[in-house]
């Protein structure tokens, strides 16, 4: 008998103790992290660079990905309508965002809510950091080593999504649909987070590839550019069969992470062509 559709009712939680719970999604989360750390240390060892480089590196990049990741979904994400339009310098809003009244509750990340978007963003503040106090051999020369790791923490952070029944796409009638069971879904649906796992193993693989294979760490900002159009251009394409996040989204020709996604996109274009023109020296 031919497969129609995969029920997926696994519970998010791994396991508790007392009042602590360890949650897939969490140990996911530091899975990616560990596993892109690993691959920085690998290249590093290999350009004889400091071991006290890569200690400086988990904490710049600890910091700045779960830092950027909860201010991305707070602000990108948490609009909702008011119950009154509220007019400020004869602007009427229909919107507002709880964390702006809140703003304490922007710690509680043990309630969930982190953006991807705003995780890049995180590291790319931490690593202009981490190259102004620490390594100094250039903002995007550090980029093109790890973001090959970083490739692997988006997929480790992809299987988390699906873990907890989150973040997919709209209904399919392929063999491989999954319905989300523990989010309320009856009919099969696009599992988007298996997608995007998909493209960030592609893209670790290309980028490792053009590493260890073809040395492009030589023409400065390539491997970086090919990260952010393996990620960012399939993000943008695959947010066509995924459902909105949230209701603010339904009237927007592109949705949040098609809009955020755009950027990082034209960004990566411009490394690539700037790249190919001539091999940089490094810094």
């Amino acid at each position: 008998m031919l497969l129609n559709y995969i029920t997926w009712n696994v519970n998010p939680e791994l396991f508790s103790i007392g009042s602590l719970t360890v949650r897939w999604y969490g140990l996911l989360w530091a899975i990616g992290i560990w596993l892109a750390l690993v691959v920085v240390q690998k290249i590093f060892k290999s350009e004889k660079l400091p071991d006290k480089w890569v200690d400086s590196l988990f904490i710049y990049t600890v910091i700045g990905t779960i830092v950027g990741a909860r201010l991305g979904h707070c602000f990108f994400y948490e609009w909702k309508p008011l119950a009154e339009p509220v007019t400020f310098l004869g602007i009427t809003f229909t919107y507002g965002n709880y964390y702006l009244s809140h703003p304490w509750e922007l710690l509680y990340i043990w309630r969930g809510g982190l953006a991807s978007h705003g995780g890049a963003i995180g590291i790319l503040i931490a690593m202009y950091l981490y190259n102004k106090n620490v390594s100094k051999k250039g903002f995007i020369w550090i980029l093109d080593r790890l973001v090959i790791g970083a490739a692997l923490t988006g997929a480790a952070i992809r299987l988390g999504n699906l873990m907890n029944s989150e973040i997919y796409g709209s209904a399919t009638t392929l063999p491989w649909g999954f319905i989300f069971v523990r989010d309320g879904q009856t009919e099969p649906m696009h599992p988007t987070q298996i997608y995007e796992m998909l493209y960030c193993l592609i893209t670790f693989g290309i980028t490792w590839w053009l590493y260890w294979k073809k040395q492009a760490y030589k023409k400065t900002g390539l491997i970086f550019g090919v990260f952010l159009i393996g990620i960012f251009g399939t993000r943008f394409l695959l947010e066509f069969i995924k459902l909105n996040q949230e209701s603010f989204e339904a009237g927007m020709l592109l949705n949040m992470g098609q809009v955020l996604s755009i950027p990082f996109i034209i960004w990566g274009i411009w490394l690539i062509v700037r790249s190919s023109k001539k091999a940089l020296p490094e810094k």
